[in-house]
């Protein structure tokens, strides 16, 4: 297929580790019944009721377990854990004992508080944790068994996959969590990345800390931390979703919030955008041109900043004729985040910085309903 065919065809979506799981399950749970091979492909049910079909990448069976692979595919996304092993290691348990998870290799566990599971837990979510109990009662019932067992979820090499995710920050330690909530991934969905910082706002707040901070990448996190002395779970890594991050805080509040980013996002910010993103958001030259000439700028540079080829050279542009332009896109951006955050008493700062991570400017603290 031409790289041109591949750029007008539709995105392919894939399935969520939860599904996996639940399909590795439900081959290992009827295994272990039956003493026969497991149904290969073997069939689930979604949590929107569709019926689903997946192939089986490894079986095994014991005298008192069973286990069963399926190879994750996460479609056209850039999923990390993309051609990963879902393995379920599955015994029986005594009848009335209910279903129980344990996290194999490569599946982490929850260390702190502010999850969907307590710490202790393995990491397995609540709704792939009801997709499996749901297929072994719908497997029991056709085998006439009740559906009581122990499900060990593992992820051979999770662990160094993990390391690429938020678990480390959100206390899930050991390796990747077993998420989904759909049964599918959509490629290149804001989902994931929004839930993440939820999580994030969930843990910090369990954990009794009044400050947050949200930041556009690891630049900007690594100079905030060092400017309010923030300790790792304070720190949201929101990326572009800043509109994510405090709309969530508006109904799940802290006393303390900051913003922080390169020149570019604030000035986007600044602009009334509440997604950072390239694709979904443009900086309006015009606007920050006019931001220029109000903080002092002459005709001519303020028409060079209109001209400008991106956010950076308007900035030295500014810069070179005196002109402070980061100071009131930071008062600007203040504006923008305080009005998402609604007409609350949490205070706020927004904090700009270069591309080395030095302070360019800052607004300070103030409550978010005096914007």
């Amino acid at each position: 297929m031409t790289d041109d065919a591949l750029k007008d065809r539709p995105l392919r979506r894939g399935w969520t580790t939860g599904a996996c799981a639940t399909a590795a399950t439900r081959a290992a749970f009827e295994a272990l019944v039956t003493g026969a091979p497991p149904p290969d492909p073997v069939e689930i049910a979604l949590p929107s009721g569709k019926r689903v079909a997946f192939a089986l990448a490894e079986f095994s069976r014991g005298p008192d377990d069973a286990c069963a692979g399926v190879v994750k595919d996460a479609g056209d996304d850039p999923d990390v854990t993309h051609g990963a092993l879902i393995r379920a290691h599955v015994r029986r348990a005594a009848p009335g004992a209910g279903v129980s998870f344990r996290a194999g290799d490569g599946v982490g566990t929850v260390t702190r508080p502010g999850l969907p599971l307590p710490p202790g837990e393995p990491a397995i979510n609540p709704v792939p944790r009801e997709m499996m109990r749901q297929t072994l009662a719908e497997a029991a019932q056709k085998l006439g068994v009740t559906p009581d067992a122990e499900i060990e979820i593992s992820i051979p090499g999770g662990e160094e996959m993990a390391k690429h995710t938020l678990n480390g920050r959100l206390g899930i330690v050991g390796g990747l969590s077993v998420l989904g909530t759909t049964g599918i991934v959509t490629p290149f969905s804001c989902a994931a990345w929004i839930d993440s910082i939820h999580r994030g706002v969930d843990v910090a707040r369990a954990t009794g800390l009044s400050h947050v901070a949200g930041t556009t990448g690891s630049t900007s996190e690594a100079a905030v931390r060092a400017l309010h002395g923030l300790p790792e779970t304070a720190l949201i890594e929101m990326g572009d979703f800043v509109g994510g991050f405090l709309k969530y805080l508006r109904s799940h509040p802290v006393a303390r919030v900051t913003i922080g980013g390169g020149f570019a996002k604030m000035s986007k910010l600044a602009q009334g955008r509440l997604d950072l993103h390239s694709g979904r958001s443009q900086l309006d030259l015009a606007q920050l041109a006019e931001t220029a000439r109000a903080a002092g700028a002459d005709a001519r540079t303020t028409a060079r900043v209109a001209h400008a080829n991106s956010a950076l050279d308007a900035l030295l542009i500014a810069r070179a004729e005196g002109v402070d332009l980061a100071a009131p896109v930071a008062m600007a951006a203040w504006e923008t985040a305080a009005r998402a955050l609604g007409a609350s008493d949490i205070e706020l700062d927004v904090i700009v910085f270069d591309r080395e991570g030095r302070l360019l400017a800052r607004a300070p603290f103030r409550k978010a309903r005096d914007a």
